[in-house]
């Protein structure tokens, strides 16, 4: 079960309490190059993006918000390193939400003003931690080599720091009365990340922004966020999430969706079951299944229909589950447990929808059937 945690809005988003976990990601472009982020931001909100950060390291990058706020629809964080000011100016121009790194912005009075310009402007602070700002020289480079885990002690380094840096920001933010606090406290191995937040959950009901930072390529960064991530959703922990990847932001979103999706959280379209394949298998199983996920994608990208049966447009439901199987051993028992499914042998497959035989069809003719059925 999700732990509750207390409720805070970004923009028009709701994160925490009983909200749907969000997904985030963040811009690859300059923020001060308007035509460039508005464009990315296109991208990234069809592709399911909730929340969009910008790095914002320049004046001109915090009052550019001012201007791309106006051409997108989804509500902004300025990601603030080093300099405070930046923070308040960023404000000013309409950001929905903060992020300070307790790793570089330390001073009291700095880190005040921020709060007192945030409680004006009633916009929540993220504080974001991350292990690469928090452990410095000879330490960090140790904890990295070694990597973490609580058996390890370079690991609890890490571990430890994560948690203490964020706690005392905490009771700094606490003692201006300001609560539209959201946690996040990341390290670049799985172990660490897991462990920080898991003790930081039992420490206080604050949301939690969850992710393994600087995960690596769209292939590697992939696996290390979706055990880091999922593990901690299976725990009932974790209010929204970004994957960080080395890639073109959309895989962030799409790899997001994924493991929401794989741990039960939220459900973005229809489920694709289908088997390996191996010897057994007298087709081109992996062609039919990138022809229906592309119909599924068609379909998605113009709401939700489809016109499938003589010009008539038919609706999907996001819930449905589709089994596509390789042979008869495993075929028909999958198939008749999905909503709707097929079970190949050689050049036709057997139609079921809800457990029951409808038909033969050939393979030729195996997408559009099932379409057809859903």
């Amino acid at each position: 079960m999700r732990k509750k945690t207390r409720q805070i809005r970004v923009g028009s988003v709701k994160i925490g309490g009983t909200a749907p976990i969000s997904i985030q990601s963040m811009t690859k472009v300059p923020t001060a190059d308007v035509k460039a982020v508005v464009s990315q931001v296109s991208r990234l909100e069809k592709a399911g993006c909730e929340i969009i950060r910008f790095a914002v390291k320049s004046l001109e990058d915090a009052r550019a918000i001012r201007d791309i706020k106006k051409k997108i629809r989804i509500p902004i964080v300025a990601d603030i390193h080093f300099n405070y000011r930046l923070a308040i100016e960023s404000i000013k121009s309409g950001a929905d939400k903060i992020r300070l790194n307790p790793g570089n912005i330390k001073k009291h009075d700095e880190i005040s003003a921020v709060i007192r310009a945030a409680k004006s402007a009633r916009i929540p602070i993220r504080i974001g931690v991350n292990s690469g700002s928090v452990l410095t020289g000879e330490q960090k480079t140790k904890s990295i080599r070694r990597g973490g885990g609580s058996s390890n002690p370079s690991g609890n380094r890490i571990i430890e720091s994560l948690v203490s840096s964020a706690g005392s920001y905490i009771k700094l933010f606490e003692s201006l009365d300001f609560h539209d606090i959201i946690l996040s406290l990341k390290a670049s191995d799985v172990v660490s990340t897991v462990e920080a937040y898991r003790r930081m959950s039992k420490a206080c009901d604050y949301p939690l922004h969850l992710g393994v930072t600087a995960a690596g390529s769209a292939d590697s960064g992939i696996v290390k966020s979706s055990i880091g991530i999922g593990a901690l959703l299976l725990d009932g922990i974790g209010d929204t999430i970004r994957v960080s990847l080395t890639a073109d932001p959309v895989e962030e979103v799409a790899g997001a969706k994924r493991i929401l999706e794989a741990v039960g959280a939220r459900n973005f379209g229809p489920e694709i079951i289908s088997c390996p394949t191996c010897g057994r298998c007298q087709i081109d199983l992996g062609d039919i299944v990138r022809k229906i996920e592309h119909q599924l994608s068609a379909i998605s990208a113009v709401g939700g229909s489809a016109d499938l049966c003589g010009g008539s447009h038919h609706s999907l439901a996001k819930n449905i589950r589709i089994a596509v199987m390789g042979c008869e051993v495993n075929g028909p028992g999958e198939a008749k447990e999905a909503d709707v499914g097929i079970a190949f042998g050689k050049d036709s497959g057997t139609l079921f929808k809800h457990g029951k035989i409808l038909k033969k069809v050939s393979a030729k003719n195996a997408v559009s059937e099932l379409l057809k059925l859903m």
